[in-house]
């Protein structure tokens, strides 16, 4: 069995996590989100780790954008399943977010994902559409579709959200 030598070396820097994790205290998620979107706030550090950009926020609605690479592979040579699983986590979530005023935050709770098309670092930039299907007072459910440059869909997840009130900040 032929050894490949070839290192590869990634390094990236993320932003202070607390800062906006203040600012969902005093913004309704939709606010929170579109000044993520708009670099008035930082994004999450999940987002710089796994190379995920939120580029459009609308009520009930996200679209996240990621660019796979070799450093998601699984042993395989393709994307790990758990990268896309939590960008569709991320978007099914933060739509839920966009629909909640200040002071209500949410968890998911349960997490449903079908992959339908391998991803490699050759599928180009993918785009993943975060939507809600019905908000209600305590629970929140939501889909995520995520689509490759050809608009091909390669998974589909859904997710249901426990919504909360925040804790009074001591």
């Amino acid at each position: 069995m032929e050894r490949h030598t070839m290192e590869r070396a990634r390094s990236y820097e993320w932003q202070d996590p607390m800062i906006t994790a203040a600012a969902a205290r005093e913004m309704s998620g939709l606010e929170l989100l579109q000044a993520i979107a708009d670099g008035r706030l930082p994004a999450p550090p999940i987002s710089v780790t796994l190379d995920f950009t939120l580029s459009e926020v609308a009520k009930g609605r996200v679209v996240f954008t990621s660019a796979p690479g070799e450093h998601h592979y699984n042993p395989i040579g393709s994307v790990h399943g758990g990268v896309y699983a939590t960008l569709a986590d991320s978007a099914a979530a933060c739509a839920v977010h966009t629909t909640l005023p200040q002071g209500v935050a949410y968890t998911s709770v349960d997490l449903s994902i079908r992959y339908l098309r391998p991803i490699t670092a050759d599928s180009g930039p993918l785009r993943c559409v975060g939507t809600v299907v019905n908000r209600g007072r305590r629970t929140a459910l939501a889909q995520a579709e995520l689509f490759d440059p050809a608009d091909r869909l390669l998974g589909h997840a859904m997710s249901t959200c426990l919504l909360f009130d925040l804790p009074a900040a001591t």
